[in-house]
């Protein structure tokens, strides 16, 4: 890790440093963190390191290991599968809200369909992290359509936990997939459709999180 730029809030960049780091799978499940190397690595006190590690363990993506030590949290396949449930359910809603607003908010239309138009244009070179964010971002244009910040603000302290499970299902032909079920969600959506885009949604989500959940599973036996 190269050092980090001085400024007042050191915390909260060490924080988005490692969490940058657990999502994109540099610092793996189970990778021990050694709090005094990774302030040299970082050019910090060990201070900005202890804060940051303990908000991560607030929110389950670090625990501890050892004396006074962490490491990065292991991918529960149930507990994500779990979230993805839990999803399906806010996604369904955000769904049929954002097929009800469809006409009413132009700006909102236009965000999905660019979010959309961005994801027609992967390949096979697309890199997973650019996935993942693409992903993401289609989905947030869903929560913003539907006119409830409650949706987004409750799916948001999930997404960390989420996009490093992502990596295990972004892969082979499972992502042109979800494209394809994307297409389908924004169609019933942009087309005014609340209870074709809420089902679609729905099933979207819940696939998700079996497809996650099995994959996690056989690489764990694999390991």
């Amino acid at each position: 890790m190269t050092p980090l730029d001085t400024a007042p809030n050191l915390i909260d960049q060490v924080y988005q440093r490692l969490l940058q780091g657990i999502i994109d799978l540099s610092l793996p499940p189970g990778h021990r963190i050694r709090q005094h190397e990774l302030a040299e690595q970082l050019g910090v006190s060990r201070q900005p390191v202890s804060h940051a590690l303990h908000l991560l363990h607030r929110q389950g993506l670090v625990s501890e290991s050892g004396r006074k030590g962490f490491q990065v949290a292991p991918l529960d396949p149930i507990r994500i599968r779990q979230l993805y449930e839990v999803r399906a359910a806010l996604d369904a809603l955000a769904a049929r809200l954002a097929a009800q607003h469809a006409r009413h908010d132009a700006a909102g239309r236009a965000a999905l369909e660019r979010a959309l138009d961005a994801g027609r244009k992967i390949s096979a070179q697309t890199t997973l992290a650019t996935l993942i964010d693409l992903d993401v971002d289609f989905h947030r244009a869903i929560y913003r359509l539907a006119g409830s910040p409650a949706i987004e603000e409750t799916v948001a302290p999930q997404w960390p936990h989420m996009r490093r499970s992502m990596a295990s299902v972004l892969v082979g032909d499972y992502r042109a997939r979800a494209w394809a079920e994307h297409e389908s969600i924004a169609k019933h959506i942009l087309s005014g459709e609340a209870a074709a885009a809420e089902m679609a949604a729905q099933a979207h989500a819940l696939t998700a999180g079996r497809t996650t959940e099995e994959r996690l599973k056989a690489a764990s036996r694999a390991a």
